[in-house]
Parts: C-alpha cells; structure tokens; sequence
C-alpha cells in the first residue's frame, strides 16, 4: 500500500514538473509567443524576450495604467515591482530570467489574486514586448 501511494506521489510530481518544461520548450521554441496561465493568485506569461526587455515592459505597462513603481528589486535574475491597484491591493509584477532569452512575468494583485485586475496589467505590460509589436 505505502508503495502504491509513493509511487502515484512521485508520478504526480514528474507529471507537474513535465508539464513545466513543456510550456517552457512551447514559449521558447515559439519564436518569442508567450504563454499565459493563472496560478496559485498570479498570472504568469512566459515570453521570448530577454529579462531586460521583460523589465523594461513591465515598467512601461505600469507606467501606461498610471501606477506609480513603489519599490523596485532588481538582481542578476530576477527583479519584483511593486505598486499599488486603484482598489489600494498591492501589487508584485515579479520578472525572472529563465534563459537568455526567454522570462517569466507574474503579476499578482491583492493577498488573494485578482484575475480581472491581473489580466489588465499583463495586457498592459504586453504590449511593449517587442513579440507584440
């Protein structure tokens, strides 16, 4: 018995992590199409540009909705801005490097996650990747 629920526990878990790399190896063999998907309060968008670029849009996302950067982390792989949501939420936009050309952009809005006000940013932000324009 206690082998057949560690062996389902680690098929799980190969599982997760398989559909991981796929929409990883999907956005970046993409030719720079990213990829959206809600998880955990977060909306997370895989794109085809380097992590620069990724911070550089997501300033510029921000910026367009007219939310101010309250505090900006930038280290050599990763980097977290925060703000503030008209509703007074607090958001993340956080950018990871995954590979030189490939990053990662979550944005969370509030403890709990707002989708609708997620998605507003990530359309904001999206559209200065230079995948979109």
């Amino acid at each position: 018995m206690f082998k057949r629920i560690a062996l389902s526990i680690v098929c799980a878990g190969l599982a997760l992590n398989l559909c991981g790399c796929v929409a990883l190896l999907a956005g970046a063999v993409g030719g720079g199409v990213g990829t959206a998907v809600w998880l955990s309060g977060k909306l997370v968008y895989e794109t085809g540009v380097p992590f620069e670029e990724a911070l550089r849009a997501s300033k510029e996302g921000l910026r367009d909705k007219a939310m101010l950067i309250r505090k900006e982390t930038v280290k050599s792989d990763m980097a977290q801005l925060l703000s503030t949501y008209y509703d007074g939420s607090t958001v993340w936009v956080d950018i990871h490097r995954i590979s030189p050309s490939v990053s990662r952009i979550e944005v969370r809005v509030g403890a709990k996650g707002n989708k609708a006000a997620a998605r507003i940013l990530m359309d904001s932000i999206a559209v200065h990747l230079p995948e979109r324009r």
